[in-house]
């Protein structure tokens, strides 16, 4: 590229916030308009490019893609794709928007910084060898997403521990397979359950323990999903579940209301379960977990050190356990929501800069897909500083509240928003832009059943709204974190 080029809409992020809001942006545009792609990777896939490669997606494929583009794997519908599987379907996403629309491919770049000049938007980016490029475009979308990084190996002090990551090495295909030493996963969440799940179906009998914090839930497979014609008796399409929980909350109960979801959606494998992160698990997957491990700690690791010709464990609680020399430790703490990021609100005042990051959350559904594509939409309608939405800080709420908080405000804000959303816009439009949304969950559920939960939403969603703006008053005064429609929209 030249130095500066011209472009009606710049897109940063390939991941899948990225190419959703790409592929929202290629409905409004015309044939003969622009739009650059820029991410600091080399091609699209976004996290998926950089986490352990025993990933696979929670929920069934075909609800992870962009917009309304269809999977070409010629899976069953429950498959869950695995890492190179989503990393192909993200880059065909690519391919069947350039289809569309005039896409240029900015890839090795990073975003450095924008400002709005006289209605453009400059954007200066720079590679990797330090070249730097400015782009002028009349919409910015800077689809960050989660901003999930790659998790490292923890420093220990013991000489005798074999410190890893999964996503440096690989406990499929590594010396960690060769050999049978025991191995400590340390974190209880998916990534902790992927991988104990990989150890204990590829080696059986292997040693394998679990230091699990205070433990996780996860939402049932089985029961969010059913299979085959028991999707049309059993189960709830997620839209009337997500309904239910935001009703039940009111800012102060989240203990109760995620005991009330444990209960009627979740499945956990450890005797407490302080966490929960939307994560999906079978009942099976579950079981063969449970099954497999040789022990499950409820504490948090602090080092492992060598003392008087053995080692040990250190716990939080400062416990001991003894660990045996040579054994693996798999650092499997999840970077959720861990960032250090400045604050940014979702718009500028202009509207002419959309940002989807974890500072200013609007519809926080997981790895910012949904935000992306709605908020989109609200852009190019240009009702992005015209619709009052609430914004949420969703990092500062991670500091400042009880773990149990941060889910139950999150639906509550994604109720609101959806609601004020349908408000704003035509009956027609706002049911147009949910007939393209390929993210929506309740499409695994018979037409009957959708169309019986959106008419619910229709009927409810104007008197559930005050419930749940006065829920985010609550939490905003009483956490102290900013959860409010922005000054300037």
């Amino acid at each position: 590229m030249a130095n500066r080029q011209r472009y009606n809409t710049c897109v940063v992020g390939a991941g899948i916030a990225g190419l959703n809001a790409l592929f929202v942006a290629s409905r409004y545009l015309r044939e003969d308009e622009r739009i650059v792609l820029v991410d600091r990777r080399d091609r699209a896939g976004g996290m998926w490019l950089d986490t352990y490669d025993y990933v696979r997606l929670h929920q069934p494929h075909e609800f992870f893609t962009a917009g309304n583009i269809t999977w070409n794997l010629g899976k069953e519908r429950g498959h869950l794709a695995d890492k190179a599987e989503v990393i192909e379907h993200l880059q065909h996403c690519l391919e069947g928007i350039k289809q569309r629309v005039r896409v240029t491919e900015l890839f090795g770049y990073e975003f450095e910084h924008a400002e709005e000049v006289d209605g453009t938007v400059r954007i200066t980016c720079h590679s990797e060898e330090g070249h730097e490029t400015t782009i002028e475009a009349d919409r910015l979308i800077k689809a960050y997403g989660q901003r999930i990084e790659t998790t490292e190996a923890l420093k220990l002090s013991s000489e005798r521990a074999r410190s890893i990551s999964p996503d440096d090495v690989d406990v499929w295909r590594s010396e960690m397979r060769a050999s049978d030493a025991p191995v400590l996963i340390v974190g209880g969440g998916k990534t902790g359950m992927d991988t104990a799940h990989a150890l204990i179906t590829e080696q059986p009998g292997r040693e394998v323990n679990l230091i699990a914090g205070p433990g996780t839930f996860f939402t049932s497979r089985d029961r969010a999903f059913p299979l085959g014609l028991r999707r049309w008796r059993t189960g709830e399409p997620p839209s009337l579940v997500f309904a239910e929980w935001a009703r039940r909350f009111d800012g102060t109960n989240e203990d109760e209301v995620a005991n009330w979801y444990r209960r009627n959606h979740g499945t956990w494998l450890t005797p407490e379960t302080g966490n929960f992160f939307a994560a999906i698990i079978s009942e099976r997957e579950n079981q063969t977990i449970a099954d497999g491990l040789n022990k499950v700690v409820m504490d948090y690791l602090v080092d492992v050190v060598d003392r008087n010709g053995s080692s040990e464990v250190i716990l939080k609680s400062e416990a001991t356990m003894r660990f045996e020399p040579g054994s693996w430790v798999v650092n499997c703490t999840g970077s959720l929501l861990r960032g250090e990021y400045p604050y940014e609100p979702y718009t500028s005042s202009s509207g002419g800069v959309l940002s989807i990051q974890n500072r200013s959350v609007t519809f926080p559904l997981p790895m910012g897909g949904p935000a992306a594509y709605l908020l989109t939409h609200l852009l190019f309608l240009g009702k992005l500083t015209q619709i009052p939405l609430y914004a949420l800080d969703a990092e500062e709420l991670r500091r400042n509240a009880p773990e149990y908080a941060l889910g139950s405000t999150l639906l509550s804000l994604h109720m609101y928003n959806l609601s004020m959303m349908a408000e704003s816009l035509s009956s027609r439009a706002f049911m147009k832009i949910l007939s393209e949304f390929g993210l929506d969950l309740d499409r695994w559920y018979p037409l009957p059943r959708r169309l019986m939960a959106a008419g619910r939403f229709m009927r409810t969603h104007e008197r559930d709204r005050e419930h749940h703006k006065r829920t985010l008053d609550t939490i905003a005064e009483r956490f102290g974190v900013t959860c409010a429609p922005l000054v300037n929209a």
